[in-house]
């Protein structure tokens, strides 16, 4: 079998992405007589990657610049360099160049749907409502042309087979973002007590009003009042200046709550390093239709690392949590402090250890065996 090139490509992913390099490219890599290639923002390249894959840190400008209309081209130039036999488009912004290239050269194309884009844009208010109906209706339309031409469909989440309307069953795989072991990991101890120790709490990823940094902030705020004890890591990114002027302005004079990254992208082996050496993971995220029926990627991670966690009130999550017993289920916007300090206390958590369906394991092997297959 002749080496086969293989490219994932994304405009705003940076190449180092935990999803698209971490988990798919690495996995991909292992496939013999692969040649693995993955496009994307520009970003710090990884030192110990595999001779069988490549960078290619294409895309550098600010996210609303005028030269991000250049990154069409820059894309195909690509393509036409490296020749690919199969791409895996990382976003919809290159499906239609990806299937323009696969139809004229009779290459493979798998669309690794990352976010229910559509419903992100209609029910988020990152823009005028006159520009997030247009943005959603280009995103859905350039998604239905190159439905077609789609080979394969990776889902990151179950919902989007109900949610997405151009998906056909036979052509799509659920693709979750579970936890791959970071170099060094081992198998945290459980049970977990958190009875006479500091309590240390954790928000990680996305730094967003809607992902709940701010009410994170205030049930520290609360909790260090009743124990000093208490503290908050807040480590991720913000892509808006507003918020992180806020949050900065808000944690100010509290020493007991400290910020990591803000302005610029945390390594996710930094974070990775923050759970460890955290007591308790919060996601206080806002009720949203654009979350609800998502599983976020740190709730694996932090299961992993047998971290209990307090999570909004969601069937989903709370079904996950209990069955685990990982943590709480509260409502972040009606915190009984004294009642919650209490319950953090005094349970037991992870009693059963840490389950094996929070591991990248099992969607490795569904994904080498999808792409080997296709290739073929």
């Amino acid at each position: 079998m002749s080496e086969k090139r293989i490219l994932l490509a994304a405009v705003l992913k940076p190449v180092n992405d935990t999803r698209m390099y971490e988990k798919l490219g690495l996995s991909l890599s292992k496939l013999p007589d692969t040649q693995i290639h993955i496009a994307g923002f520009h970003a710090p390249l990884p030192t110990d990657a595999p001779s069988n894959l490549r960078f290619h840190p294409i895309f550098r400008f600010n996210r609303l610049s005028l030269t991000r209309f250049k990154a069409q081209q820059l894309y195909l130039n690509l393509l036409q360099q490296l020749q690919p036999h199969l791409i895996i488009a990382c976003t919809h912004e290159l499906l239609l160049p990806s299937m323009r290239y696969c139809q004229s050269t009779g290459a493979k194309l798998v669309y690794d749907v990352q976010e229910n884009y559509s419903l992100n844009l209609t029910s988020q208010r990152n823009y005028l409502p006159v520009l997030r109906q247009l943005l959603a209706w280009s995103v859905r339309r350039a998604e239905r042309r190159a439905a077609h031409a789609v080979s394969h469909f990776l889902l990151a989440e179950r919902s989007y087979a109900d949610e997405l309307p151009f998906l056909e069953e036979a052509r799509y795989s659920i693709i979750e973002n579970k936890y791959k072991p970071a170099p060094g990991y081992t198998l945290p101890a459980t049970p977990v007590r958190l009875q006479q120790v500091p309590l240390r709490l954790l928000y990680s990823g996305t730094i967003a009003e809607m992902n709940g940094v701010f009410e994170a902030v205030e049930l520290a705020e609360k909790l260090h009042a009743l124990d000093e004890t208490v503290s908050l890591k807040i480590i991720g990114y913000s892509s808006r200046q507003d918020t992180l002027q806020r949050l900065k302005q808000r944690i100010k004079e509290k020493p007991y709550i400290t910020l990591v990254g803000g302005d610029g992208l945390v390594p996710h082996q930094k974070i990775l390093e923050a759970i460890g050496e955290s007591s308790v993971g919060l996601l206080p995220y806002w009720p949203h239709p654009s979350t609800s029926r998502c599983i976020p990627t740190k709730l694996f991670e932090y299961i992993a690392y047998a971290l209990p966690v307090l999570v909004q009130q969601n069937p989903l999550w709370a079904s996950i949590v209990a069955a685990n017993k990982a943590g709480l289920s509260v409502d972040f916007a009606a915190i009984q402090p004294q009642e919650l300090l209490q319950r953090i206390r005094q349970q037991t958590f992870y009693t059963s250890g840490v389950p094996d369906t929070v591991y990248w394991k099992s969607e490795e092997a569904m994904l080498n065996s999808l792409i080997k297959e296709l290739l073929n």
